[in-house]
């Protein structure tokens, strides 16, 4: 199931027993028998955590357990499911998909991991004051290095319509630039001392693992990617 990040409402977690939960209006009356039924069955994935399903998932439950769910309750119980803050943090996190055993099966696009952050930036910036944007903005640094993109080729993929996000997205490259530039300019300086990471380190007061890490991001960047 693709997590989708939208402005749907969040029904309670599934690992929440229904009699300790909250009902409020507006909310799917189908997907709360669902939600409870798939923490019984597979509480390694709906209960005390959430993880990312494997794309397919869907029909796999359907064929699994046919005296249980309808085409039409599973599939807006697991709207709500993938929709949840929970799992959107699991899938922001970077963890694998996983499948009925719970075993990690495959990564999350990019994208995904992407919206998923940003769509928890904006249901937590809205309420309250503090300033969230510099944790975001490591995440989403985060999250495009893992990638493998170039920021033109991520852009691509996850331009929302929501000019808030879209802003917080551009305030992690142009961080990122200035990372990027600082770590071009102390590998040039190293380069032209002719000295080693550890001497370079000891003679500017540096950090020589901060040296070395500078030195392999800075290499991992200038190798090609290798074709798909």
């Amino acid at each position: 199931m693709t997590p989708s990040p939208s402005d749907a409402p969040v029904l309670p977690d599934a690992s929440t027993p229904p009699e300790t939960s909250a009902k409020k209006p507006g909310r799917l009356p189908s997907a709360r028998p669902v939600l409870e039924k798939l923490f019984e069955l597979y509480p390694h994935l709906f209960g005390a955590e959430f993880l990312p399903l494997k794309l397919g998932i869907f029909q796999e439950l359907l064929a699994a357990h046919p005296e249980h769910f309808s085409r039409d309750a599973l599939k807006a119980a697991l709207g709500v499911h993938t929709r949840s803050t929970r799992y959107l943090q699991s899938v922001a996190a970077g963890k694998q998909r996983h499948d009925l055993a719970g075993v990690a099966v495959e990564p999350v696009a990019p994208e995904h991991v992407c919206l998923s952050v940003l769509e928890l930036f904006r249901r937590k910036q809205g309420r309250t004051p503090e300033d969230l944007r510099p944790k975001f903005r490591a995440q989403l640094l985060r999250a495009f290095e893992a990638s493998g993109l170039t920021p033109q080729e991520y852009r691509a993929k996850v331009q929302t319509s929501d000019a808030r996000a879209n802003a917080l997205l551009e305030e992690a490259f142009a961080e990122y630039d200035q990372q990027r530039a600082r770590q071009e300019a102390l590998c040039r300086a190293l380069e032209s001392s002719g000295k080693t990471p550890a001497e370079f380190a000891e003679m500017y007061g540096l950090n020589p693992r901060d040296v070395s890490a500078a030195l392999e991001r800075q290499r991992r960047q200038q190798t090609p990617a290798a074709p798909l």
